[in-house]
């Protein structure tokens, strides 16, 4: 069996079709696209399709919505810190949740520090959910910003977007979400949504890494949080990263283009993964929540009283690529974050593994990582 890779919230691979249309920017249509020779025109042009084309896939309206950056993590920093201080002189309470990425967390936690922002964290249910009267009991009258994510990179739980953005702008109130791991696996319309600021990475759906994009609905104020140029509109400085920019809008196109089919094959892989383990092993829980309201491409699993790490390495000794939850926080010796919010209990909360499925997973993957996983876990067990 050829190495299995079942880190797709992770990173996805970089499809052909990305890499080919990307060549060409690197030595022929290399002009910065903000200079204004005959080079520069064929470049920004080439931008601007590609702006275009990842417009399509969130369904917004208008391409200048898009701004490109370096990734979701530029593009959450954006959202919170230039939402928040182009608000400041209305209030300084913002409000987001106990399981958000780092990127937003983080953030959050500068704007708290270092500008006098006050943050609200709020919890969760069992499986990760956001209950919408918790929304509106926190609001108050100096609450300027609500950031949300839209599906949980962990344990992939799908929010009530569309909802929570109904509460902001009754309170009128900006709202952002963090859609990174939702693009490429669910249908996005951010009209339908109602939501003012949507991150999003390329990385995440077949394209090449180091891009991403920021929507950012008509009539809302940024302060830039990137110094230079007036790139993007003025909203993001820097020398646009073409050939990323190009690759991010074919991964895009070829994203809309297989939604429904990806979904479908990924959660028929899904389902069968999570019936597949729980026929094999005892003690075992499954983090987050059922059918619906799960990514497709999620499973999130604890082994009770044994340790992730160590079933990731032995499943790493047979060619098996899995995680613990987000890759950003790989390194890190403390218990996840999201785990903790939804009271997981103590003998499992040690024992998560997170499976993501891709467009290429197959069945027979499936079948032998649960042979393979057999034969860890009893040999886990034989060693307490």
């Amino acid at each position: 069996m050829k190495d299995i890779y079942f880190d797709h919230a992770a990173t996805t691979p970089i499809v052909e079709e990305v890499i080919e249309v990307m060549q060409p920017f690197y030595n022929e249509i290399y002009a910065n696209p903000a200079s204004s020779h005959l080079p520069g025109q064929k470049a920004a042009s080439a931008l601007e399709d590609a702006r275009e084309l990842v417009t399509k896939l969130i369904g917004a309206k208008k391409a200048e919505e898009l701004v490109f950056t370096a990734g979701g993590t530029e593009a959450d920093n954006l959202a919170l810190k230039g939402a928040a201080l182009a608000r400041s002189s209305e209030g300084k309470h913002i409000i987001t949740s106990s399981i958000e990425h780092h990127a937003v967390l983080k953030s959050c936690k500068y704007l708290e520090k270092h500008l006098g922002f006050e943050i609200t964290y709020l919890d969760v249910d069992q499986d990760g959910i956001i209950d919408v009267e918790e929304l509106k009991r926190n609001i108050r009258e100096d609450t300027i910003l609500v950031s949300i994510m839209y599906a949980n990179n962990e344990i992939g739980t799908i929010q009530p977007i569309k909802e929570l953005a109904a509460v902001a702008h009754q309170n009128d109130i900006i709202f952002h979400t963090d859609a990174v791991q939702t693009v490429g696996q669910l249908k996005i319309d951010v009209n339908d949504l109602g939501v003012d600021l949507l991150s999003i990475s390329a990385h995440k759906f077949n394209g090449p890494k180091g891009i991403g994009a920021l929507f950012v609905s008509q009539g809302v104020e940024l302060v830039p949080q990137m110094s230079g140029g007036s790139q993007e509109r003025k909203r993001r400085a820097g020398t646009a990263n073409l050939a990323a920019a190009v690759g991010m809008g074919k991964a895009a196109e070829i994203a809309l283009e297989k939604l429904a089919e990806k979904r479908n094959k990924l959660v028929l892989l899904r389902d069968y993964f999570i019936s597949e383990l729980f026929a094999n092993f005892d003690d075992i829980k499954i983090n987050g929540p059922k059918g619906d309201y799960r990514l497709p491409g999620n499973i999130n699993i604890s082994f009770k009283n044994l340790d992730s790490e160590s079933i990731l390495f032995n499943l790493s000794l047979n060619n098996i690529a899995a995680s613990t939850g987000s890759a950003c926080a790989s390194g890190s010796l403390s218990v996840s974050h999201v785990l903790k919010a939804i009271a997981l209990e103590e003998e499992y909360i040690k024992g998560a593994i997170r499976f993501s499925l891709g467009f290429g997973n197959t069945k027979e993957e499936i079948d032998y990582v649960v042979n393979k996983l057999k034969n860890i876990i009893d040999r886990l067990k034989s060693l307490k």
